[in-house]
């Protein structure tokens, strides 16, 4: 089977935590840098909208104080009602009296007539058709209008409205003021460095200010300008004077109250986050350094903790593969420490107990050896036995015969013994036949009855190796049961490493390896145990048999003795009979008057020997069916002794496979 690869947790963990640490870092310093960059384009734009705030305060100032000293002016007019010479002397008063308007005051009427201050230079070739004239129309009060070139090439506003100084004629009056003043506000007071603003008429998109003096009196957006004076049109053009960045600048729009007029101050974003973007640079430098200086941190630390769960690593695997010889070292008061010293006393139990299998499977090895050698000395017994028995069979079916034949010839006798005199010495010999076989046939009976004793004695002997056996299958029932109770314990603390592991989360998984491997070694001590309790069982059952044979064969040997010592009363009982015929047989020559008497007790006498010589031959065949059923039996023992063996021997492989 090809090896798996595998990927160390450190490698792992280092491969999770390093990206997940360069993330973070890097998000940190994106998110900082976003947020620190909408601060300040927050910040920047409330102080935009402030200096253009400010700006069209002092604009407004500035208009206002001029409109205040042009309506005062007018009203003076109105009020005095003057001819044009006293009109004039009024106008010639306000030249030169304010550098806003150095041309003074002048009024125009309908049919065309300009009045200026003497020393004005002002002209106007259809005065009618002029801005000033045709705005001033629709004003009582003095009011601001639209910039324009005068003749001389000066951008200027006017100031005009309706001079009611009792005349027929329709009369204006109105000032024109420079720029200049406005140029300076918008050009200069801006709150903020880098930044640039610019004045522009909503109605007529003509840029009234600018630090740029080319784009002044072009109209915003035009040919030529930048692309964002055209998206500055478009915003002015759609009326939407909300803060906006336009073409990478941030911009603020504000209207000059009391006119046409429209502030728009902008500055580069990237000026505004020109020191953010240093900053930031300057966070990357930093970051990554600490993120080096982190990977280094978290591989050393990583390191450290890895270090004990590799080695329990080694160990677990050790073990699973048998090898018992192997140790752990343990410091510390951690989960990890509390693991290792788990794994050191199940390696401590574990050796103990398959020391202890090895040496009960020694001696059911032995035990098993034991027993097939008695189960062999008894089967041989019962051969001899059966041997006996046969002839002892033989002897009897003889005896038999020739008791029939005593019993056939004394019966003749008792008719014929006048004419058969000659038959005694027949009888005699036949008499003597039999007092040998007798003889022979006690002889086989006290054989037999040796036989059956060592019998007994084997039968006393394989009951006691049985028990042994018994004792032996208990021990290795404890022994068992004690390996089941540490699985399952070792089994729970795979299950508590597993559910630690899944409390750490990410930086448990090495907990988690440690734990299957644990959970792979309960099962597989499970697994042992289930298949030594099997043989357990096997043997056990094996040992029931043993016994129930053991039990039959005592007591088919108790009966076999019971049975041989009646045979032998009888065949003492039968020998002393034949010793009497012999006797009578004897004294037949001598007393052969009294051969009808003696032919009569002869043939009762025969009789009783023939029902004895049934009851022998009876007696012998049980015996002879018994025996052959030890011998069974016996074979049927040593047959289980062997599969005895052959279980002690499996035992003995399972637990050679441990090394301790």
């Amino acid at each position: 089977m090809k090896k798996q690869k595998t990927v160390s947790i450190k490698a792992k963990l280092l491969g999770v935590i390093i990206p997940v640490v360069i993330a973070i870092v890097v998000v940190l310093v994106v998110v900082a840098y976003q947020i620190s960059a909408g601060i300040i384009k927050k910040y920047s734009q409330n102080l935009l909208q402030s200096s253009v705030e400010n700006q069209a305060s002092q604009i407004e100032a500035w208009l206002n104080e001029n409109l205040a000293s042009f309506q005062m002016a007018k009203t003076t007019i109105e009020n005095l009602k003057p001819d044009d010479e006293e009109l004039k002397t009024i106008l010639d008063s306000y030249y030169g009296y304010n550098s806003n308007y150095p041309d003074g005051l002048y009024v125009a009427d309908s049919a065309g007539q300009l009045i200026t201050a003497s020393e004005s230079t002002k002209k106007e070739s259809d005065v009618t058709n002029s801005t000033w004239y045709k705005e001033g129309l629709s004003r009582v009060n003095m009011a601001v209008g639209s910039a324009y070139q005068n003749a001389d090439g000066v951008d200027v506003i006017s100031a005009s409205g309706i001079l009611n100084d009792g005349s027929d004629k329709v009369r204006v009056i109105s000032a024109d003021m420079t720029l200049d003043r406005i140029a300076i506000i918008v050009n200069s007071f801006i709150e903020m460095n880098d930044a640039e603003a610019f004045l522009v008429d909503k109605t007529s998109g003509v840029i009234l200010a600018n630090r740029d003096s080319s784009l002044i009196s072009q109209t915003l957006g035009a040919e030529g300008q930048s692309h964002f004076y055209q998206l500055t049109a478009e915003k002015v053009a759609d009326k939407d004077y909300n803060f906006v960045t336009l073409d990478g600048n941030m911009t603020v729009f504000q209207e000059v109250e009391g006119t046409n007029w429209l502030l728009v101050s902008y500055i580069p974003t990237s000026i505004v986050l020109s020191d953010l973007t240093q900053l930031r640079n300057i966070m990357i430098v930093i970051s990554v350094i600490c993120i080096a200086l982190l990977c280094v941190l978290i591989e050393r630390v990583t390191h450290v903790v890895i270090k004990p769960v590799k080695e329990m690593t080694r160990v677990i695997a050790a073990m699973t593969s048998g090898d018992f010889t192997v140790s752990i070292k343990t410091k510390g008061n951690d989960e990890i420490a509390v693991m290792s010293h788990s794994v050191e006393k199940f390696i401590v139990s574990m050796k103990q107990m398959i020391s202890e299998m090895g040496n009960v499977s020694g001696k059911l090895k032995n035990q098993a050896d034991s027993s097939k050698g008695v189960s062999g000395e008894m089967s041989s017994a019962a051969g001899i036995q059966s041997q006996s028995m046969s002839e002892l069979n033989a002897t009897v079916d003889q005896l038999s015969v020739s008791v029939n034949e005593i019993a056939e010839n004394a019966t003749q006798l008792a008719g014929v013994a006048a004419d058969t005199k000659s038959d005694s010495d027949m009888v005699e010999s036949k008499m003597q036949e039999t007092v040998a076989v007798s003889e022979k046939g006690r002889k086989d009976m006290e054989r037999v009855g040796e036989a059956l004793s060592n019998i007994e004695v084997s039968i006393h002997n394989l009951e006691e190796a049985v028990n042994k056996v018994g004792t032996a299958s208990g021990e290795i029932v404890q022994i068992i049961k004690l390996i089941g109770d540490i699985a399952d314990e070792t089994n729970l603390l795979s299950l508590n490493a597993s559910i630690e592991a899944a409390r750490a989360g990410e930086a448990g998984r090495g907990f988690a390896v440690v734990a299957a491997e644990i959970g792979t070694l309960a099962k597989n001590s499970a697994d042992s145990v289930a298949h030594i309790t099997e043989l357990i069982t096997e043997i056990n059952t094996l040992v029931e048999d043993a016994v129930r044979q053991a039990g039959n064969s005592a007591q088919d040997i108790s009966g076999s003795a019971e049975l041989i010592h009646t045979a032998v009363d009888t065949f003492d009982t039968i020998f002393k009979n034949i010793q009497e015929t012999s006797t009578l047989i004897g004294n037949v020559v001598d007393k052969i008057n009294q051969v009808d008497q003696v032919a009569t007790n002869v043939a009762a006498i025969s009789e009783e020997q023939a029902a004895s010589s049934d009851e022998i031959l009876a007696t012998s065949e049980s015996m002879l069916q018994q025996a052959k059923n030890i011998s069974k039996n016996s074979d049927q023992v040593e047959q289980e002794a062997d599969n005895l063996a052959v279980s002690a021997d499996q035992l003995a492989d399972q637990v050679k496979q441990f090394r301790i």
